[in-house]
């Protein structure tokens, strides 16, 4: 009886055993089915969410400015006329560029005289930002309020406004726009070269002082950001550079050509990069006037044409830049 029992439980146990190894097995089964859940790890949901925020960014780019690049170019090589209320285009290669360049007589001297003014500008504004930038950071009562004077225009300049103070009030469905402008308008230069005594000294250093301060208004309202770049980059200086030259007794003259010119050399080099592409792209310069001017003639093709000559005509004024004041870059080395 014993050895009997002993054969059934073993039995028994066996077939627990693979009972046991069936369940086992149906679960692994059942596991296996299952859909796997997506893991996603830390790091690359940071960058899920980082291509989230700028995702309206990229659309915007796309639409808004690649594309237009590209119908641009395509308009250049075309001759485009409107039609029953359509835009025709016929292929003429690169006719507009050579109706631009060589038959042209208003093209070559437009963008002569818009070169010309901008180097002119750039120079002014350059200089008048660091100016105000290093008066700006020195400690006196109503500095806050003198820093947000300067950089107001900033803030509020937007194309109608500017209009307005320029006595466009009439595009701008304002009108007075004579009364108005004289708000802005100034003869102190002359009135100040008179009292020196060089004002008839000579005739062209006459026309050149009136023609760059007669614009003082535009010239302040142009240098908003560059005041507010100078501004920063002048707060970088260390104090223990600033307690160094005094000790050493340097000269304010000194102190600003050893010290802070070194300092704020790359601002110079980043400003003079936005100056020349803010006033390449301002809208009262000649160029530009003619852009638009031939938009409105639905004459896309040689507008594109002399769009694209101005924008290659930027990019070598800028790599030269870049060449010549990079090498006068001064960049901290820890």
């Amino acid at each position: 009886m014993s050895k009997t029992n002993v054969n059934l439980d073993a039995t028994e146990l066996d077939v627990d055993t693979q009972a046991e190894g069936t369940d086992t097995t149906a679960s692994e089964v059942k596991a296996k089915d299952k859909p796997k859940k997506l893991r996603i790890s830390y790091e690359r949901k940071k960058g899920l969410y980082g291509y989230g925020f700028i995702s309206l960014w990229i659309i915007g780019t796309v639409y808004f400015f690649l594309i237009p690049i590209i119908k641009s170019m395509f308009y250049a090589f075309h001759k485009t006329r409107l039609e029953s209320g359509r835009l025709d285009l016929t292929f003429i290669g690169l006719d507009n560029f050579n109706e631009a360049l060589f038959k042209s007589p208003t093209y070559i001297p437009a963008l002569s005289a818009s070169l010309t003014e901008v180097w002119q500008r750039v120079v002014i504004i350059v200089i008048f930002s660091l100016f105000i930038a290093v008066l700006l950071n020195q400690k006196f009562k109503g500095r806050v309020v003198a820093r947000a004077i300067f950089f107001l225009p900033v803030i509020i300049a937007t194309g109608p406004v500017i209009g307005i103070i320029n006595g466009d009030m009439v595009n701008q469905g304002v009108q007075g726009a004579e009364q108005f402008n004289t708000l802005f308008e100034t003869d102190l230069v002359g009135k100040l070269m008179e009292f020196v005594g060089i004002y008839n000294v000579s005739q062209q250093l006459t026309e050149t002082i009136q023609t760059i301060t007669s614009d003082i208004f535009n010239l302040v309202w142009n240098s908003g950001v560059q005041i507010l770049i100078f501004l920063a980059a002048l707060q970088t200086i260390p104090t223990a550079a600033r307690e160094a030259a005094e000790v050493e007794g340097a000269t304010a003259w000194e102190y600003f050509w050893k010290i802070t010119f070194p300092y704020v050399s790359p601002m110079i080099l980043a400003n003079i990069i936005y100056t020349v592409i803010d006033c390449f792209t301002d809208p009262d310069n000649e160029v530009m006037r003619m852009v638009v001017s031939m938009k409105d003639q639905w004459n896309f093709g040689y507008m594109s044409a002399i769009a694209w000559i101005y924008f290659a005509i930027v990019g070598v004024a800028l790599a030269i830049v870049i060449l010549i004041v990079s090498k006068l870059v001064h960049y901290e080395v820890d």
